[in-house]
């Protein structure tokens, strides 16, 4: 849908030049693809973010909350509605407890997910070492329930703060949220529930040594170097891992995929569950080298494979 004049009206005075109208989306995604938002806007002040999200939902224009676009396509005809980023109003990591061996921290949506890694390992906190080197913000790797073999977020979330379309805000413990493989959900019994908002966590760390820390992040960033295509434009691992058997990449791998290439994209020969821009693809490349890995996975092993990354727009 196309914006009508009255919304942009008041999205310039709301924002200034923190809208931007008609803009690529892919400026904005590590696919380095995507066709036009009608509105990108990076509000500065949490108070904007709300009257954002509550004139939005109240007159039906869509929205939803974009992080980096570490694990987005976003197709070619581009997004209806608003494409809000939150990295310029929720950005703060800190500690609020460390009174004993379990120490709390907080981390708002905004916030990168390796500034939080980072944080950790420099007051020596034990908990995130499963998340070096994956990209994206806190929110996103919430509402995503990021992780690794070696954890997810879920093991680490104590409270997740949300926004509400008709604006208000509450802050939700652990027993009233829902993690799943690389989902999220909450359980709020409310009217418009539908178009919440993560603002930001509470996560639950532990003590630990500096350097043991250290060390593991280091060994960590160079394992993730050695066996991830991070030089190409990607969305990270396109589909999730079965729940049982060879994994994603492994079963692209023994499908003879590697290689594989429509128009501009092309399956890493790196990593198998990896589809990179070569430089050239579109959306349309990319979704039809998806459609043409499932069809081989599941012709060959009976699997059929779900995507991770998201996928948005017309």
């Amino acid at each position: 849908m196309a914006l009508n004049p009255q919304t942009r009206s008041w999205l310039r005075t709301l924002l200034d030049d923190r809208v931007l109208f008609d803009e690529p989306m892919s400026r904005h995604t590590w696919f380095r693809v995507g066709g036009p938002a009608d509105a990108y806007v990076v509000p500065e002040r949490t108070a904007d973010l709300v009257e954002l999200v509550r004139r939005a939902a109240s007159e039906g224009i869509p929205y939803r909350i974009v992080g980096d676009g570490t694990n987005l396509l976003v197709r070619d005809a581009g997004v209806d509605g608003l494409v809000i980023v939150l990295r310029a109003c929720l950005r703060e990591v800190a500690v609020t407890d460390r009174s004993g061996e379990t120490v709390w921290v907080t981390a708002m949506a905004g916030a990168r997910l390796q500034r939080l890694c980072r944080f950790a390992a420099e007051h020596g906190l034990e908990g995130m070492h499963f998340a070096v080197g994956i990209p994206g913000t806190i929110g996103g790797s919430v509402v995503m329930n990021a992780g690794t073999s070696a954890g997810c977020m879920a093991d680490v979330v104590d409270t997740v703060t949300i926004l509400f379309p008709d604006g208000a805000t509450k802050v939700l413990p652990r027993e009233q949220v829902r993690f799943g493989y690389r989902k999220f959900s909450i359980q709020e019994d409310r009217s418009g529930s539908e178009g919440w908002v993560v603002l930001g966590g509470g996560f639950r760390l532990r003590r630990g040594d500096p350097d043991r820390i250290q060390k593991r992040v280091i060994a960590l960033l160079e394992r993730r170097k050695a066996t991830q295509p991070l030089q190409e434009p990607s969305g990270g691992c396109f589909f999730k891992n079965p729940s049982s058997g060879p994994s994603a990449g492994e079963l692209i791998d023994r499908a003879g995929l590697k290689g594989s290439r429509i128009g501009g994209a092309v399956v890493s020969a790196v990593h198998a569950n990896f589809i990179v821009n070569s430089g050239s693809a579109t959306a349309a490349d990319i979704l039809r080298l998806r459609d043409r890995i499932r069809e081989a996975v599941s012709k060959r092993f009976g699997v059929d494979l779900e995507e991770e990354v998201k996928i948005i727009g017309r």
